[in-house]
């Protein structure tokens, strides 16, 4: 279950993120609500996790999720550039999760 809850945290993360680039520095109010709700939620539910995942586990994976979804809709969703660079980047990240879900195994 605490695997789940980060998974969620990290989605709620990728959706505040979304929500502060849209709330245009909390200028519109619903993307304003929706971020400062997604942002607690998240918070709460990466908290709940961390009662059984170790935080140098938790974290990363956290930001990690949060990371590569907001690069992900940034690209698909608002025309964001993409080149090998960034594409690097972000295989690293990914690499950098698996190996820390695997030292933990």
């Amino acid at each position: 279950m605490s695997w789940f809850m980060l998974a969620a945290a990290g989605v709620l993360e990728i959706v505040w993120a979304i929500a502060m680039k849209q709330s245009l520095g909390f200028s519109r109010l619903t993307p304003s609500l929706i971020k400062v709700s997604a942002m607690l939620a998240s918070f709460w539910l990466l908290s709940a996790a961390m009662r059984t995942i170790p935080l140098g586990t938790a974290y990363p994976i956290w930001t990690g999720i949060g990371a590569l979804g907001a690069f992900i809709v940034g690209v698909i969703f608002l025309g964001e550039t993409i080149n090998m660079t960034k594409l690097a980047a972000v295989l690293f990240i990914v690499l950098g999760l698996i190996l820390i879900k695997l030292s933990n195994s």
